[in-house]
């Protein structure tokens, strides 16, 4: 075969005598495919509009001032100065918000700019305007604040005396759940208590955006959100203008993990806008991403658990407290996830437990991978690891004899209807081969704990094998209306996905492209950019746009199917159920038709708008109980670590992953997402965590703040995924990322108490915590 060149530089390939081209075979598309992700070159070529890279004809800079204390009183704000600085447009403080100065995702408690009082380090004061960034910093750091220190509380324990640190008090939400007997007790009990750090989303980029101002007088703004919708209800509020004259617009996210943004960048930007009448660019620094924006929370837990002779689970009875930082964002729903699932996918008669979520002088929490269920996941797997030692039976034993399965009750009395197939998952994890033992030679030394060039020895490492099952909530709870709308067009031989769910690195731009393929038969589908001007599809988070969202586009893609096919059907006297698109093509299932999609629509433009909404939930009530989820899915973890017993040092050899996912949409997708879940949890088990002294944050940056980097990264097998199909949800699938961060941490610490015998109740572990009792000789 030879081949010419167009002028454009392809090559064309041009048949030898003789020698016949094969055909060229379609690029599979659809449900089940590992189709890729449309932005993926963009992304790793570098030309991919994230927010930090906008710009605007006549853009301002701005700089916001953040509280250096946790916690004090203000005197005064005298703003004289940096008003007089040269290229400095405007200073806003509290006394500028034209509407309610009060804002937030949960709970509308966290004020735009501090009025009287900071209440927790890095809270905004003020934000400048100015023609570069360096006059805006400038100008920022010369507003004068007088303050009057105060004692900051941050230990959670010391909020319910601590006089009110808030106008709503410090206490946000008690939920005291009961279940069964509470006098119940077992033969044996065992006791523990547990510690889990502060994680940070830790987002690739830090926040950014734009906010250009409209001849109507509104604001448009552009940034990363997550959730776009309500940040343009909080903008709009702060503003005191209607929603309608208030545009957000999603640029690209670069990850995320969590709600991601601070909104408090967005009001700034927005009201710097009004005030100059011109673009204003605000980019945060590293330091100011770690000080504003919401983090896992921090949550101290006491069990007490209770067994029968055999290991059969009686009673578990449980206290969470819950550090909420200063606001409460959403700290009451945190609480629920946790005191709902602090049993565990386990099978338990009776259950005691009271949950808390409170105010301190801390860095705000608010939602993140897992919220509420990583927490507790820790602690009662910690709790079967201690029953197992009790009673001598081994650890994936006990926690056998134990599970949950469809048709059984969680402790808030909500029967499990959703497949639980958490006994098959176990059953897989522990059936996996185990890793070699690595040699004992000096090349094999970077396979020590500590790596290359470690101060460890070979002698002084052991080996532990460790287990956790984990189970999350899908969309949000306790009557939360979960809805999403999208619209789907087709002209020609393009179909256009408009729909509001915010592509996060969740897959939910190809997933919508790959369900338009299945339903329509067209390879070349475009998903929109998202902006306010569409219906509302609610935030990234909990996998909703993989239910909600992608059940909103299936409907749609399915109502133009019909607009489609019933004109052929009618033709032809049949149902338009007798005919299938396959391949861009229609026929009937007795070969009598057969055309293409394009054939058919003929020039016309087909287009359809559907909502999806699952079934409602209900709050919990005064005892805990109530359906307060839509369903659930499940994972469970082995874990294998060598830990060198002398100095702490811990290595994660192995995570072999078996995980409900009711049905796998995108395979590569899916693996990609259970991998990132795994490493994630695996920061929280054993370095992320935000350190604070007395409320001030330590070090505000990647190198005082450890993340996983490949080298910490062990092997990840996916040993089994269950496709049981969720009747409910959309193409039965379920979310796949948040339970394996939940289940990870759990199953590292179990690994570490294998290996050294010590309880380990703290995330992340410290070495000091791995260092086992007993040494070698």
């Amino acid at each position: 075969m030879s081949g010419t060149t167009d002028g454009a530089g392809a090559v064309t390939a041009t048949p030898a005598a003789g020698v016949p081209i094969p055909p060229v075979e379609p690029s599979p598309h659809g449900l089940g495919v590992s189709l890729a992700a449309a932005d993926a070159a963009a992304k790793t070529e570098g030309t991919f509009p994230y927010a930090a890279d906008l710009w605007a004809e006549g853009l301002l800079w701005a700089a916001v001032l953040r509280s250096p204390h946790p916690r004090a009183r203000i005197l005064s704000i005298d703003t004289k100065h940096a008003t007089e600085m040269p290229g400095v447009r405007v200073v806003v403080t509290h006394e500028d918000v034209p509407g309610d100065a009060g804002h937030g995702r949960g709970t509308a408690d966290r004020p735009v700019f501090a009025k009287d009082e900071v209440r927790h380090h890095g809270e905004p004061i003020a934000a400048v305007a100015a023609d570069h960034p360096d006059t805006a910093r400038l100008a920022a750091a010369a507003i004068a604040v007088e303050y009057e220190v105060l004692d900051a509380v941050t230990d959670p324990q010391l909020a319910f005396e601590a006089e009110p640190l808030h106008p709503d008090g410090n206490l946000i939400r008690h939920i005291p759940l009961r279940f069964g007997d509470a006098e119940a007790v077992g033969e044996v009990m065992v006791e523990g208590l547990y510690r889990i750090g502060r994680q940070d989303p830790a987002p690739i980029g830090a926040e950014a955006g734009l906010a250009v101002p409209r001849p109507d007088g509104g604001v448009e703004i552009y940034t990363a959100s997550t959730d776009p919708h309500t940040d343009r209800d909080l903008a709009a509020a702060s503003f005191g203008l209607d929603p309608e004259r208030v545009k957000v617009v999603v640029t690209g996210v670069p990850g995320a993990t969590a709600d991601r943004e601070d909104p408090g960048i967005q009001l700034s930007l927005g009201l710097l806008a009004l005030r100059t009448g011109c673009p204003v660019k605000l980019a945060a620094t590293r330091e100011e991403s770690f000080l504003a924006h919401a983090h896992r929370h921090p949550t101290l837990l006491r069990y007490r658990h209770h067994a029968d002779a055999d290991g059969k689970l009686v009673k578990v009875e449980a206290q969470i407290l819950m550090d909420a930082g200063a606001y409460a964002d959403t700290s009451a729903e945190a609480l629920a996830a946790a005191v709902s699932f602090s049993c565990g996918p386990y099978v338990v008669p009776h259950a005691v437990v009271e949950g808390w979520a409170v105010r301190t002088n801390n860095p705000p929490s608010g939602h993140m991978r897992g919220e509420g269920a990583m927490q507790v996941c820790a602690a009662y797997e910690g709790q079967m690891d201690k029953l197992a030692a009790q009673l001598g039976l081994e650890p994936d034993e006990i926690r056998m004899r134990n599970v949950m399965a469809t048709g059984d009750l969680l402790p808030t009395g909500q029967t499990v209807t959703c497949p639980a197939p958490v006994a098959e998952l176990l059953r897989a994890v522990k059936e996996a081969p185990l890793p070699e033992l690595p040699k004992d030679t000096p090349e094999a030394e970077w396979l020590l704990p500590g790596g290359p060039e470690g101060a460890g020895e070979p002698g002084a490492v052991r080996r532990g094998v460790g287990y956790a099952l984990g189970m999350v909530h899908m969309l949000g709870a306790e009557g939360t209306d979960e809805v999403s709308t999208a619209t789907v067009k087709v002209s020609g031989s393009v179909a256009t996905v408009i729909c509001a769910a915010v592509e996060t690195g969740s897959g939910f731009s190809t997933l919508a492209r790959q369900i338009v393929q299945e339903t329509l038969g067209i390879e070349e589908v475009h998903v929109a950019g998202v902006d306010t001007d569409q219906p509302p599809a609610g935030p990234a988070c909990h996998g909703r746009h993989t239910w909600v969202s992608g059940g909103a586009v299936e409907r749609a893609a399915k109502m133009v199917r019909t607009q489609l096919l019933q004109p052929l059907a009618h033709k032809f006297g049949m149902s338009t159920e007798l005919l299938q698109i396959t391949d861009g093509k229609i026929t009937s299932y007795d070969g009598v038709l057969s055309t293409t999609v394009a054939e058919a629509l003929d020039g016309k433009e087909l287009w359809a708008t559907a909502q999806c909404r699952p079934h409602p939930t209900e709050p919990l009530d005064e005892g805990g109980q109530g359906d307060a989820f839509v369903g659930l899915a499940f994972c469970a973890i082995r874990c294998v670590a060598d830990v060198d017993i002398e100095l702490g040092t811990i290595r994660v050899v192995e995570m072999s992953v078996a995980q409900d996912v009711g049905r796998v949409l995108n395979p590569r997708q899916l693996r990609a997402r259970i991998e990132a879940g795994v490493t994630q949890g695996l920061g929280a088990a054993l370095m992320e965590n935000l350190r604070t002294t007395r409320g001030q944050v330590r070090h505000p940056d990647f190198t005082g703040y450890a993340l996983p980097t490949a080298l910490d990264a062990p092997d990840i097998r996916i040993v089994k995924l269950v496709e049981e199909r969720d009747v409910v949800a959309p193409f039965g699938a379920k979310p796949a990322s948040a339970v394996p961060v939940v289940t990870s941490p759990a199953a590292v610490a179990s690994a570490v108490r294998a290996a050294t015998g010590r309880p380990i109740g703290r995330l992340p572990i410290r070495p000091q915590a791995a260092v086992a009792q007993v040494v070698r000789q």
